[in-house]
């Protein structure tokens, strides 16, 4: 079973929710705990629509083919063997705007009342 790294890059089959099907489309490693799933963000080549999108600077250094934007409110938990191939790896500036952006979402979840 592969390792991936916080900060990784890769190809993944990405599940459409309720149909079955799936698309390859890069994402962001955000964690994996050693099982079979990693935890990941998308990343599109759409224009940045909040301020949880987080523009990739070094985007070619990350092994993507376009500039594109890690949307670090759209996470998922997915099986590793979905996984195509790696990319590449995040600058250290990139990761430090994704890890703060992270930071910054996970300080808006509110407990229930």
């Amino acid at each position: 079973m592969e390792n991936y790294r916080s900060g990784e890059v890769v190809l993944l089959a990405f599940p459409f929710v309720g149909t079955g099907e799936a698309k390859l489309r890069p994402a962001l490693v955000l964690l994996d705990t050693g099982d079979d799933d990693i935890v990941v963000a998308r990343v599109t080549s759409q224009v940045a629509r909040t301020s949880y999108d987080i523009e990739v600077s070094d985007w070619q250094q990350a092994g993507l083919m376009l500039p594109s934007v890690v949307r670090v409110h759209t996470l998922a938990t997915l099986e590793k063997s979905l996984v195509e191939r790696r990319l590449g790896v995040l600058t250290t500036n990139d990761w430090a705007k994704v890890w703060t952006a992270i930071q910054r979402l996970w300080a808006t979840v509110q407990s229930p009342s």
